[in-house]
């Protein structure tokens, strides 16, 4: 027969008495997790080194074993090997830990995590990647203390990592920018779109400004700035160039910021505002809109119009997008470059080509 030994205690074999294949067994240094009987053999695996020996015709031996914990309520027992917790492997010669298979009760945690460290190391594992849903943040505090670090968090996760040699970590760092889109909505009249904000900087009120915002997770720089044009103002749009970008440091968290001002083309007139975010939105004269002092007194700000400018007047071309894929992740990709048609002095207005 074959018996499973899923506990924690030390047990060695310690005779063979009375009918061919009971055992008793005593404490000591030895851990075993899976036995074997039989009127013959005994085989008991475990984590130290292998012993042999004989009880008159009958053969018992130790040999190493481990046993991999899924998360069922079934894997507990009287007796136990070092478990490990249910992973696979990453790209950096690491594992990455399955959420859905972590226990919930702190002990058991405690135990596994430091066990499944130890064998990751000695199979000359790199890193683990630890996410802990917010339902089992009771983790947390284990995690920190058996060495792990925080990566990132997201609303129903933190992300803990540990790395495991002695060297340079080699695991990605957390996401280190964030990305902003603004808006320059130019119509036939030569008005400008602008909003003043809800809620600024004391020294920006009254100052009316291009619609601006953040880009979301899995989104185009060019549909996040038509996406937050239409959000504020209520105008619905056509992307034609990114104009220009800023890149700037430590501006939120300790983050870098990149900035994508983009030309929009409107396709309609009528605004609606969004009062959650926006006071005031307009149409305004674009000389009128270039004479506001806070324009005028900001080097910044001044450029980027100056720009604006120049793109309407052709004299200036920005960056179109185009899809392409690339052999290396045969993935459809947004590549922004500039077009120029050798035949005349200009830019082509489409919004969006693919090549």
């Amino acid at each position: 027969m074959d018996l499973k030994l899923f506990d924690s205690k030390s047990v060695f074999v310690s005779n063979l008495i009375g009918p061919k294949g009971m055992l008793s067994f005593s404490t000591s240094n030895y851990k075993a997790s899976s036995l074997k009987v039989s009127p013959f053999i005994c085989s008991c695996k475990g984590t130290s080194q292998g012993a042999i020996g004989l009880v008159g015709q009958e053969k018992y031996e130790m040999e190493t074993y481990s046993y991999r914990y899924d998360g069922s309520s079934t894997n507990t027992g009287l007796f136990s090997e070092k478990r490990v917790l249910d992973a696979f492997d990453d790209e950096y010669g690491g594992v990455i830990v399955n959420p859905d298979k972590l226990p919930i009760q702190t002990n058991v945690f405690a135990s596994i995590l430091r066990s499944s460290v130890s064998i990751w190391r000695t199979e000359g594992k790199k890193g683990i990647w630890l996410k802990l849903p917010v339902e089992k943040c009771d983790l947390v505090p284990i995690a920190v203390r058996e060495g792990f670090q925080y990566h990132h968090a997201e609303t129903g996760y933190v992300m803990m990592t540990y790395w495991i040699p002695n060297e340079p970590c080699m695991l990605p760092a957390n996401a280190s920018h964030q990305v902003g889109v603004g808006g320059f909505v130019l119509n036939e009249k030569n008005e400008v779109l602008v909003v003043q904000e809800k809620h600024s900087a004391p020294e920006l009120f009254g100052l009316w400004k291009l619609p601006t915002g953040f880009i979301l997770e899995s989104e185009e720089i060019f549909t996040g700035a038509v996406r937050e044009v239409k959000e504020e103002t209520g105008i619905d749009t056509e992307f034609v160039e990114v104009i220009a970008f800023r890149h700037a440091h430590n501006v939120a968290f300790e983050k870098s910021d990149l900035f994508f001002i983009c030309m929009l083309r409107p396709v309609s007139s009528e605004i609606k505002i969004d009062d959650h975010e926006v006071q005031a939105a307009k149409w305004m004269a674009l000389t009128e809109f270039v004479e506001q002092p806070l324009i005028k007194g900001d080097n910044m700000f001044k450029k980027i119009i100056d720009i604006c400018i120049a793109r309407i007047g052709e004299r200036y071309c920005g960056l179109s997008v185009h899809k392409v894929v690339s052999k290396f992740d045969n993935r459809v990709s947004s590549l922004y470059y500039n077009v120029v048609d050798q035949r005349f002095d200009g830019c082509f207005h489409d919004s969006c080509s693919t090549s």
